[in-house]
């Protein structure tokens, strides 16, 4: 089957795009500052829940404020570079892709997402590949999984990706150039790493350290994170600095560990990361409040290990050629 490229999508829905919705300040000021940066991972969510409902079972009371637009985000992001943006959709939009697909549509030369495609149901819903093709159409071009340490108990043994859902969903990421994206815990890398041995031309995506920033952080979990670099599709998003080591500006303290696993993937397969927004309910804030600023300097000023070239890479290009260059 013929791939979902980037330029056809662009094509399919006007070409040029609107410049950062409209903001002329955007562009211009990451060109005339410092180097672009692409946000690989934040979540946005309307205010305006009767152009965009939320799911069943879900109140405004569930979300984590009564809005976090694309646009209070931009507002925050562009001053530190931040032109580029892929959009995680929100739980409690359920299956229903609306909001950010809107985006995507206003200017799809800087934004793309990643969605929610359910692979093992009881229930007659679509293929999960044949959904996951659809969307990618739509400029979706990656799918969340939740894995077994961090999904609602759900029956399975140690080789809970074995199932053909999960199956459908792999075929379609090698065929199609469509990311797996897994929200996990350490524990469950050999299973991932299991199935990417058998769908090795499969793009995978390990979220925020892939669960190993988190404190205690151990030896082991780091290690076999590295090994996972053995997989040659699989990428690591290096962000969400907020919730991973002692969780303070200016985040120095996860250096070694940024150091550690860009030797093992290669800068070429590490993607930065904030998981906006930064300031949640329940979270406790430092003293110096958590920041798209202090995590955009923290590999562009302090990650004195890297040279300029790495930095590019892992700020921008990474998720730039995987996402646009298609």
């Amino acid at each position: 089957m013929q791939s979902v490229t980037r330029r056809q999508w662009v094509q399919s829905v006007g070409g040029s795009g609107i410049a950062i919705l409209n903001a002329p300040s955007g562009l211009a000021l990451a060109r005339s500052n410092k180097s672009r940066v692409f946000d690989s991972h934040i979540h946005v969510w309307s205010g305006d829940t009767n152009r965009f409902p939320l799911a069943p079972g879900f109140s405004k009371e569930n979300l984590w404020s009564p809005s976090y637009s694309i646009e209070e985000y931009l507002q925050e992001a562009r001053p530190h570079g931040i032109t580029h943006v892929n959009l995680i959709q929100m739980t409690w939009y359920g299956l229903d892709h609306s909001y950010i697909i809107d985006i995507i549509r206003r200017d799809p030369q800087h934004f793309v997402g990643t969605g929610i495609v359910p692979a093992v149901t009881d229930v007659s819903l679509a293929n999960p590949d044949q959904t996951m093709i659809a969307l990618a159409k739509k400029g979706i071009l990656a799918f969340r999984l939740r894995t077994k340490r961090t999904r609602p108990p759900l029956a399975g043994g140690s080789q809970w990706l074995d199932y053909p859902g999960y199956e459908k969903m792999f075929q379609a990421g090698a065929e199609h150039n469509l990311a797996l994206s897994f929200l996990m815990s350490p524990d469950d890398l050999p299973e991932i790493s299991r199935m990417c041995s058998r769908f090795p031309e499969t793009p995978v995506i390990l979220d925020h350290f892939a669960g190993v920033a988190v404190k205690p952080i151990r030896e082991g979990a780091v290690a076999n994170l590295c090994r996972m670099a053995k997989h040659k599709k699989v990428m690591l998003k290096v962000g969400a600095f907020y919730g991973c080591g002692d969780r303070t500006p200016p985040y120095t303290d996860q250096l070694p560990l940024i150091r550690r696993v860009v030797d093992a993937f290669g800068p070429e397969r590490c993607m930065w990361e904030t998981d906006a927004p930064l300031r949640r309910p329940g979270a406790s804030q430092p003293a110096v409040p958590h920041s798209c600023q202090a995590a955009v300097e923290l590999i562009r000023d302090h990650a004195n290990f890297l040279s300029a070239a790495d930095k590019n890479q892992i700020l921008f290009k990474t998720a730039y050629d995987f996402f646009f260059r298609r």
